[in-house]
């Protein structure tokens, strides 16, 4: 499935119709699914339940204590069952609150708990995701997902099972008191239930679609967020003086979400009230009922005034239990976002039974054996019938056009993509058949677009190794030449670099980011048009970086200045995915092939 299909605003404004299939998947949302997620935790439940039922069973005595103080009590004048029953009166209430607060209290931790559960869950399954997932999916939606959507479920997460319980058995104790003191009255009372459950689909089915148009402008704020306000969308507002237009944007999706919002407040309100017109005018027919010539002083004051008590206790539960339906149909669109992420198909993975692999003693022997590959779709192959031999610290370059196919070897290298055909091996082992974090270990890369975490100098480098010690970080740093520089800025290494790394220039954030791969010290290094876009000042201080980096270690360079792969052991030219020529410098300049002209 394509998340990244979801609602867009176009460039006139418009948006994109909901297809059937968006609306059946969210139709199909099991009910049974979503219980599951309280499955760990039942135990707790059924002590919630326990502590319901327990404070609904003890609340009515109250009724049937005010009974006896109206038609026992007061007319004998007998005080000291006055007092006792207004006792009773209080403790009831003590007991009943001391069981609220219990039942608050352990309802919200199993609720937090299962958004913490969800959260974590869709944050691992996407980080488990392939890179071609992040290509086709906005940013701002996949925060949306985890943010808007998880937490516009916090409170039918953290309340439902508990509100149910909790109304469901008041609403069946004052059933069951409303019969014991007149069963005739109690017919009369339960006349409204079968409307206000039909009104209460109703209005549940509206909400729901509407929730969904709620979350997809939301994903669309967050994008219009996350493009417009980084410091990248900062740069490009302002150089092409785009900013009003962004404000437009996001002005019209936010005028949009006021409007769903008023949709959603509004869904059947008017049905909902005349629901409650229905029972506040029942205590009315029950004051004409037993004002009737036929019923007239068949019962008590007492039991008349207790009756309507329950009678307007009940209108709380019922009303709670059509409320929370309307709820959780309405949240199943949540659900269905979320466990659309969740049963996203994880495209490179770890393999089932694992190579048992030591990292430290592998050669680093890469070898492409008739590898092809073709990007999701695409109708022609990125690479086609590749096969190349690195032996264990030699040098690759890899050069050609833009768009020939280079980063993508680079990155099949990596295993950022599993190839369609053929097989990339290391020391014999196809990468396929190694745990990706035994893989991590051996395979380096740095690329032309360097990330640093808006974070400390010393943690953007500890991100690579943890465990690293602090003189490790200095050693791997004096190494790619730029401990100077880190030490010399005002709080040295605990200085923050910056948004993605903008503090620093070009070669700079390249230098950290040499450092930060030597802390991991791979065996495989893969340097992907790393300097293509720097001077020739900085460049030169970045491949002396470089050298040091690559000492030892295998090496696939993608060049896109020919000047920095003339030492290399081998070059390969990349034509439309396919390895034309290879050769050292020297060989290919006198074969006078595409090499040579490109050399020229």
């Amino acid at each position: 499935m394509e998340p990244d299909t979801q609602n867009r605003p176009s460039r006139s404004g418009g948006r994109r119709p909901i297809t059937a299939a968006e609306k059946a998947q969210a139709r199909e949302v099991s009910l049974r699914r979503v219980g599951q997620l309280f499955t760990p935790y039942r135990w707790s439940l059924a002590v919630v339940t326990a502590v319901i039922v327990a404070s609904s069973v003890v609340a009515m005595a109250s009724p049937f204590l005010l009974r006896a103080v109206i038609d026992t009590a007061l007319p004998d004048r007998n005080l000291a069952l006055l007092a006792w029953l207004t006792a009773g009166m209080i403790a009831v209430a003590a007991v009943t609150s001391a069981f609220g607060v219990i039942q608050t209290w352990i309802s919200t931790k199993i609720g937090q708990q299962v958004m913490h559960r969800l959260r974590t869950d869709v944050f691992a399954h996407l980080q488990r995701q392939s890179i071609a997932f992040f290509t086709r999916t906005r940013t701002g939606e996949v925060q949306s997902r985890i943010t808007n959507d998880i937490g516009g479920m916090q409170s039918v997460v953290t309340s439902t099972a508990t509100s149910v319980a909790s109304n469901l058995t008041t609403a069946v104790a004052t059933v069951a008191a409303m019969v014991a003191l007149s069963w005739k009255l109690a017919l009369i009372s339960l006349v409204v239930m079968p409307p206000s459950i039909y009104l209460t689909r109703r209005v549940a089915s509206m909400r729901r679609a509407i929730t969904t148009q709620q979350q997809r402008e939301l994903a669309d704020l967050n994008v219009t967020v996350e493009e417009g306000l980084s410091i990248s969308g900062i740069q490009l507002s302002k150089a092409m003086g785009a900013g009003q237009a962004l404000v437009d944007r996001f002005t019209a999706s936010s005028a949009r979400l006021i409007d769903l919002e008023l949709r959603s407040q509004l869904a059947g309100r008017w049905r909902m009230a005349s629901t409650s017109v229905i029972f506040a005018a029942i205590p009315a027919v029950i004051y004409l009922s037993a004002g009737l010539p036929m019923t007239a002083g068949a019962m008590t004051i007492g039991t008349l005034i207790a009756f309507t008590t329950l009678q307007n206790g009940l209108f709380r539960p019922i009303t709670g239990l059509l409320n929370v339906g309307v709820s959780l149909v309405s949240s199943l669109a949540l659900f269905a976002r979320i466990f659309e992420y969740l049963d996203l198909a994880v495209e490179v993975d770890d393999p089932a039974d694992p190579v048992e692999i030591d990292p430290a003693r592998l050669d680093g022997h890469v070898r492409f054996e008739d590898v092809t590959f073709a990007y999701p779709g695409s109708d022609s192959a990125a690479v086609a019938g590749i096969s190349l031999d690195v032996p264990p610290g030699t040098t690759l370059a890899l050069v050609g056009e833009t768009g020939s196919g280079k980063s993508t070897i680079a990155a099949l290298a990596a295993r950022l993509y599993d190839p369609a055909g053929g097989r990339v091996t290391i020391d014999g082992i196809d990468l396929r058949d190694m745990r990706l974090s035994d893989l991590a270990s051996v395979v380096g890369v740095v690329s032309q677009e360097t990330y640093l975490l808006h974070t400390t100098v010393r943690e953007n480098l500890r991100y690579a190794k943890p465990e690293a010690t602090d003189a490790e970080i200095e050693n791997a740093a004096r190494a790619a030449q730029v401990h100077d520089l880190i030490a010399g800025l005002p709080d040295g290494y605990d200085t923050v670099v910056g948004s993605r790394g903008h503090r620093f220039s070009g070669g700079e954030k390249q230098r950290i980011a040499i450092a930060r791969t030597l802390l991991r010290d791979p065996k495989v290094l893969i340097l992907d048009e790393a300097t293509s876009a720097l001077d020739t000042e900085t460049e030169r201080a970045v491949q002396r970086a470089f050298d040091s980096l690559a000492d030892g270690r295998t090496t696939i360079t993608i060049a896109h200045r020919l000047s920095t792969v003339r030492d290399a052991d081998q070059i390969v030219v990349i034509d439309h995915g396919r390895a034309i020529e290879s050769g050292t410098h020297t060989s290919l300049v006198a074969g006078n092939g595409r090499y040579a002209s490109l050399a020229a």
